[in-house]
C-alpha cells in the first residue's frame, strides 16, 4: 500500500532544480553582468575621447617621447639639457620624485619612531612635548607646512655673499645649503664598498640572532655594522687606487660654484613631509606598543633586562605586527603627497609633465603617465611591506 506523503516527496525529489535557484550560478552571472556594464562604459568613454580628439585634430600617443624637450629642469640626478627628449625629461622627475619618497620614507620613520616612544615616557614634560608635537603637525595642512617652510628656507636666509658658514666648507643661504662633495673614480669602489659592508651587516644581524636564540648572549651588530659601513668603502677605495678628491663650493660672483647643493626646494618639501608624515607614524608605533600586553614588559624586567632592553628586544619585535600595516598605508601616503612638490617648485614627476603637457597639448597621455609612476611605485612599497610583514608573522602550528 503507498503512502501518499512518500510519493508526492519522490515527485518533488525527481523534479529537475533550475540552474537560476543555485547561488552560484546567480553569482557567476551577476558578476558576468556587471563586468560587462564596467567594459561597454570604458569603450564608450575611450571610443567619445578618441572620436573628440580626432574632431579637434589632436594628436594622440605617446611618439611625442621621442621629440625634444626644450626647456630646462633646476635639479636632475642625471645628466640632462633642453636638447634632450622627453622620456628622458619625465626620467629626471620620476628620479626626483623618487629621491624625496625615499630620503623622506626614512627619516619620518626614525623621527616617528622616537616621537612615539616619547609619548610613553614617564617624564611628564617629554611626553606632553611629544603630544603636541603629534596634534599640531596632524591637524596642519601639508601644503600649509610646506609654504612656511619654503618661505623660511628661500625668503628668510641670507643671501650667498652673507651666507652662513658654520663650518669650513658649509654654506647655508637662500639659495640653499651647500656642501663638499667628493668626485673621482674612486666614488665607485666607495659605492661598492658600501654595499658589501651592508650585507655583512644583514649576514652578521641573521648570525647574532641565531646566536643570541642559543645562547642568550648579545652581539653589538649595530656598533660593528656601523664600523664596517665606514672602513669597507675606505678600505676598497685605497686597494683600487683610483683617484679621489674634494670638491669644496667656493663663492663666484652672485653664488656658489662646485660642491654638493641641497636647494630650497627639497629641502622645504623633504622637511614637510617628514615633519608631517612623522606625526602620524608617532601615533602608529604609539598603539602598537600599547598593544604588547603589560605582562611581557614585567617578564622582561624579571629576566633583569633594562627598560631600554627590554623595549627593543621584547616588546617591538611584537609591536612590529600591529604596527607594519597601518605603516604601509603612511609610506604610501607620503610618496603620494610628494606631488603636492609643484606648489613650491620642486621639479618632481608631477612639475615635468605638466610642462610637457603644457607644450605637447597631449593631456590625457600626460595623466596617464603621472597615474602609471604613482601606481608602479606605490604597489612596489605595498609589495616590499607586505612580504616584510608575512615574514615577522606569527607561525601557526
Amino acid at each position: 500500500m503507498s503512502n501518499p506523503t512518500t510519493g508526492v516527496s519522490a515527485k518533488a525529489a525527481s523534479k529537475p532544480k533550475r540552474a537560476w535557484n543555485d547561488p552560484k550560478v546567480r553569482a557567476i552571472a551577476y558578476q558576468v553582468l556587471v563586468v560587462g556594464l564596467v567594459a561597454i562604459g570604458v569603450w564608450y568613454l575611450v571610443s567619445n575621447t578618441l572620436h573628440n580628439l580626432s574632431v579637434r585634430n589632436i594628436a594622440t600617443g605617446f611618439g611625442f617621447l621621442d621629440r625634444e624637450a626644450g626647456f630646462a629642469i633646476g635639479e636632475a640626478p642625471i645628466e640632462y639639457t633642453p636638447a634632450d627628449t622627453y622620456s628622458r625629461a619625465l626620467s629626471v622627475g620620476l628620479l626626483n620624485t623618487l629621491r624625496a619618497a625615499a630620503i623622506g620614507i626614512v627619516l619620518a620613520t626614525l623621527l616617528g619612531t622616537i616621537i612615539g616612544i616619547a609619548r610613553l615616557s614617564s617624564n611628564w614634560l617629554v611626553a606632553k612635548i611629544a603630544s603636541i608635537y603629534v596634534e599640531v603637525m596632524r591637524n596642519v595642512p601639508l601644503l600649509l607646512q610646506l609654504f612656511f617652510w619654503y618661505a623660511i628656507i628661500a625668503e628668510n636666509l641670507p643671501g650667498p655673499r652673507q651666507a652662513l658658514n658654520p663650518m669650513p666648507g658649509v654654506f647655508l643661504s637662500n639659495r640653499g645649503l651647500k656642501l663638499p662633495a667628493l668626485e673621482g673614480d674612486g666614488l665607485t669602489w666607495l659605492a661598492g664598498g658600501f654595499v658589501l659592508a651592508v650585507l655583512a651587516t644583514l649576514v652578521l644581524a641573521n648570525w647574532s640572532r641565531r646566536r643570541q636564540e642559543q645562547t642568550g648572549q648579545l652581539f653589538p651588530v649595530w656598533r660593528v655594522g656601523i664600523g664596517l659601513m665606514v672602513a669597507c668603502p675606505l678600505l676598497a677605495w685605497w686597494i683600487s687606487g683610483s683617484n679621489l678628491s674634494l670638491n669644496v663650493p667656493v663663492l663666484q660672483g652672485f653664488n656658489f660654484r662646485g660642491g654638493l647643493t641641497l636647494t630650497p626646494e627639497f629641502a622645504a618639501l623633504l622637511l614637510g613631509l617628514v615633519i608631517y608624515t612623522a606625526a602620524f607614524i608617532a601615533e602608529v608605533v604609539r598603539s602598537g606598543i600599547q598593544a604588547v600586553s603589560r605582562g611581557q614588559w614585567e617578564a622582561a624586567e624579571s629576566l633583569g633586562l633594562r627598560r631600554n632592553l627590554a623595549l627593543r628586544l621584547v616588546v617591538l619585535p611584537q609591536a612590529l605586527r600591529v604596527i607594519i600595516p597601518p605603516m604601509t598605508s603612511q609610506y604610501l601616503n607620503l610618496t603620494k603627497n610628494s606631488s603636492l612638490a609643484v606648489a613650491i617648485g620642486y621639479p618632481d614627476i608631477v612639475s615635468v609633465v605638466n610642462t610637457t603637457m603644457n607644450q605637447t597639448g597631449q593631456a590625457i597621455e600626460g595623466i596617464m603617465i603621472i597615474m602609471a609612476a604613482y601606481l608602479t611605485v606605490s604597489l612596489s612599497i605595498s609589495f616590499f611591506m607586505n612580504w616584510y610583514n608575512a615574514r615577522i608573522a606569527l607561525v601557526e602550528r
